[in-house]
């Protein structure tokens, strides 16, 4: 048998299959009823208060201060304050498994461009790191490095400085 002859066997047996399978079913003897209108009142969805879970203002409220952790001029350990900060937003990202976000790391303005950047990014990472150790799934995690380029206090002193030195989470949509 050729190619073509079996082609066209296999179209034929197809089509007759298709035409018998068509002709094999009977008209039901009786319609089904007719759909009656309801006469209750659908329940209204409750309207959401507040922000809504995993926006940044959800994130903020559930955690307060703590969406920022602060570090020592030059550093970018984890101390004790830090660790509390941490544990509580390790809460709320277990609590939330579906909120995926960004730790941004920050710099004051003193030093270079590329010290700060790499500095932000030290900042970002061990914050990042210390949330993977209590539990948080590293790939909902990602970090970025702002070094100086993105400052919360303006101005060249030491209150303002320590603002800005900081790794701060940010909730993604």
């Amino acid at each position: 048998m050729t190619v073509r002859t079996s082609r066209l066997a296999a179209a034929a047996m197809l089509t007759s299959a298709l035409v018998l399978g068509a002709c094999s079913r009977e008209a039901p003897e009786e319609l089904p009823p007719a759909p009656q209108a309801s006469t209750t009142t659908p329940t209204p969805t409750p309207s959401q208060t507040g922000p809504t879970v995993g926006s940044q203002q959800h994130f903020e409220n559930a955690v307060g201060n703590s969406a920022v952790v602060y570090f020592d001029t030059d550093r970018y350990d984890i101390d004790s304050t830090d660790a509390a900060a941490l544990q509580r937003q390790a809460q709320y990202f277990s609590q939330y498994p579906q909120v995926t976000f960004t730790i941004e790391g920050h710099t004051d303005e003193r030093g270079t461009r590329e010290y700060n950047l790499a500095l932000g990014e030290r900042r970002a990472n061990s914050a990042k790191n210390y949330l993977v150790g209590l539990g948080v799934s590293s790939d909902r995690i990602r970090t970025v490095s702002y070094g100086k380029e993105r400052p919360v206090a303006t101005g060249s002193n030491p209150q303002a400085w320590q603002q800005n030195r900081r790794a701060a989470s940010v909730t993604i949509n």
